[in-house]
């Protein structure tokens, strides 16, 4: 498996809006993100480390305005952190090796699925369809792909 890690080349190539997100605990507008309505059968991997984050299969339409996940493709890759900023009390997501904030999640999901909503800034990931990614490393995580 390839080693996953946080980079001044890789923070170097984010977009002003990526590098807000991910290294500023920023969030994107509701409903602007690339990756809200995508549909396509792939994984999300971090956008500075790499390290996969979510399967297609896992993900689904909650409303909210950012893309929504069930789980984890990789568990150990994504920590949870309390957050108490802006009044509220949360659990932040991170990842694990790139330390990108990637969102917050929350006990409001699909009961038959989990019951959890892993809320997730598109700005914090990078899609690999299906087709390129036992090009891209991520061959391994073909069986969690499917057609949605």
């Amino acid at each position: 498996m390839t080693r996953y890690e946080k980079s001044a080349d890789a923070i170097s190539k984010l977009t002003p809006e990526q590098y807000r997100v991910t290294q500023q605990n920023g969030t994107e507008r509701p409903g602007t993100g690339e990756y809200l309505y995508n549909k396509e059968p792939g994984i999300y991997v971090d956008i500075v480390s790499g390290e996969p984050l979510f399967a297609s299969s896992d993900k689904y339409e909650s409303g909210c305005g950012w893309p929504s996940f069930t789980k984890p493709i990789e568990p150990a890759n994504v920590a949870e952190l309390l957050d108490t900023s802006h009044g509220m009390i949360r659990t932040e997501v991170r990842s694990a090796h790139g330390d990108s904030h990637l969102g917050h999640v929350f006990p409001d999901g699909p009961r038959d699925r989990g019951g959890l909503r892993y809320c997730i800034n598109s700005a914090s990931l990078r899609f690999v369809h299906r087709d390129d990614m036992e090009r891209e490393g991520y061959g391994a995580y073909l069986d969690q792909v499917k057609e949605i």
